[in-house]
Formats: C-alpha cells, sequence, structure tokens
C-alpha cells in the first residue's frame, strides 16, 4: 500500500477524501463533452456520507477503469465504493452504480506506483446515453510522441490543497520526454517518484500552472478523445518542474481487455 492511499484511507474516516496528487489551470466543460468519464465516490466511515473521491472511466456497460489506489488501503471495500456517471457536477445528478468487485493490476503495489490501474465490475449496469458512453482505448505498445497536446478532465481541486470543482473542468497540457521527466523526479530522492516505461508524464514544462490535482487520480488523460492514461501521481499540482504522471493505458490495454471481457 502505498503512502497516498494510507493518507487516503484516514481521511475518508474523517469525511472526505482527496486521492493522491494529480484541475488547475482548466475551463468549466460538461459531461456532454466528455461522456466516457465518471465520478467514483467513497462512503465516509464518520457519517456515512457519500464524497466525491476520484475518477474514472466507462469501459462499457458493466465495468469502469480506474486508479488502483482508488480502490485499495486499509479501509477499502467494495461496498465503501460507488459510481456517479452521467452528470456534470459534483456529488449530484446522473446515475448510481455500485461496485461488485475491483481488479487491481497484479503489478500495483510492487514498485512505487507502477501499475497503478484497476477494472471495476459494477453491481448494476449502466444505460448509455448521451452523457454515458464507452470509452476508445488506445492500442497496445502505441507510443505516444514528446510535446504532443493532451487534456486531462475532472472534478478534482483546482489547486494543491485548494477545494475541487463543483462542474467538471478540463485542461490542454503536452506529453514531455519519459527519461526527462524520470531524471526531474529523481532529484526529490522520494521512493515513491519513480518513472517507469509504463507511465506518461504531461505538463507544461518549466512553465506549470496546468495540471491534474488532488481528486482527480483514475480520471483521464486524452489524445484525440482516446484514452491514453490514468491520473496516478505527481508532485504537488502544476509545478513546473515535476509534471503530473499518468498510468500508460498502452502498456495494459490487452490486460483491460481480457479482463473487462470488451
Amino acid at each position: 500500500m502505498t503512502l497516498l492511499t494510507a493518507v487516503c484511507s484516514l481521511l475518508l474516516l474523517a469525511g472526505a477524501c482527496y486521492a493522491s496528487d494529480r484541475i488547475v489551470g482548466g475551463s468549466p466543460t460538461t459531461i456532454e463533452q466528455y461522456p466516457w468519464m465518471l465520478q467514483v465516490e467513497g462512503q465516509s466511515l464518520y457519517n456515512g456520507a457519500w464524497v466525491f473521491m476520484c475518477g474514472g472511466n466507462i469501459l462499457n456497460q458493466a465495468f469502469i477503469l480506474s486508479a488502483a489506489h482508488c480502490f485499495d488501503g486499509w479501509f477499502y471495500a467494495p461496498e465503501w465504493r460507488r459510481m456517479r456517471a452521467g452528470s456534470t457536477y459534483i456529488e449530484t445528478g446522473g446515475v448510481i452504480a455500485y461496485v461488485d468487485k475491483e481488479f487491481n493490476h497484479p503489478s500495483y503495489g510492487l514498485n512505487a506506483y507502477d501499475g497503478d490501474i484497476t477494472v471495476v465490475r459494477l453491481k448494476n449496469f449502466l444505460s448509455l446515453t448521451p452523457s454515458i458512453q464507452q470509452t476508445t482505448l488506445i492500442y497496445q505498445g502505441a507510443v505516444i510522441p514528446d510535446n504532443v497536446p493532451v487534456y486531462h478532465a475532472g472534478w478534482g481541486a483546482i489547486g494543491y490543497y485548494q477545494p475541487g470543482s463543483e462542474v467538471l473542468l478540463d485542461v490542454q497540457v503536452y506529453t514531455i520526454n519519459n527519461d526527462l521527466c524520470r531524471e526531474r523526479y529523481e532529484t526529490l530522492d522520494e521512493p515513491w517518484y519513480v518513472v517507469t516505461e509504463n507511465m506518461i508524464c504531461a505538463g507544461i514544462l518549466d512553465v506549470g500552472g496546468r495540471d491534474a490535482c488532488q481528486g482527480d487520480s483514475g480520471g483521464p488523460l486524452y489524445f484525440q478523445n482516446i484514452l491514453i492514461g490514468i491520473v496516478s501521481w505527481g508532485h504537488r499540482c502544476a509545478n513546473e518542474t515535476f509534471p503530473g504522471v499518468s498510468t500508460a493505458v498502452a502498456s495494459y490495454t490487452n490486460w483491460i481487455v481480457e479482463t473487462a471481457v470488451l
């Protein structure tokens, strides 16, 4: 279990949880523009309230894709997670689906944040509508070039340890060379800050100001409306030196398809 997973579990006891670092500098949008994503809510062990905690991506009517650290930890249980699909606004509207079982990738937890991806089976199926649609996955092994425009979307914090957004936001950032990103994070000398070939770094390098943030974990990184990344971790938010890091979907597409029976 990662440090941030432990922190998230403790925050659920207090009635709120913003999962790991990782929309700052974004603009309001609508769920109709991103019908492939949804909200992951956790049930507070303090007062029983359901609170927004992560993002997710609709694979089909029965399965969603998110970050493994959103479905792990000391106090995690499937009955303490649910999905809210089809709503632009946080913690209201749309339709609710409950969790039957999570399938965290087998490599998750073995090497820092590597393998931070999960397929979640729902108890009740989602009905497809204009605001609830299946995502398009990048194919296995695909490589996204450096410095191409990509998009984050989510309801997460609008700044490092600032409040979450009441409405869905999106922001354009750029892919960053993986080796350069790894070298930047190595300067922090932190054991959980390890950039691997199974990750995508994105941001505005040496400028900052745009990024995913707390609560956006598990949400999407899109290239031309194709899901290429799952928001995973980073150093604070929108930092000019240290980009946001997402799990590279292309490293796991075959596993996702086999697990979710697409």
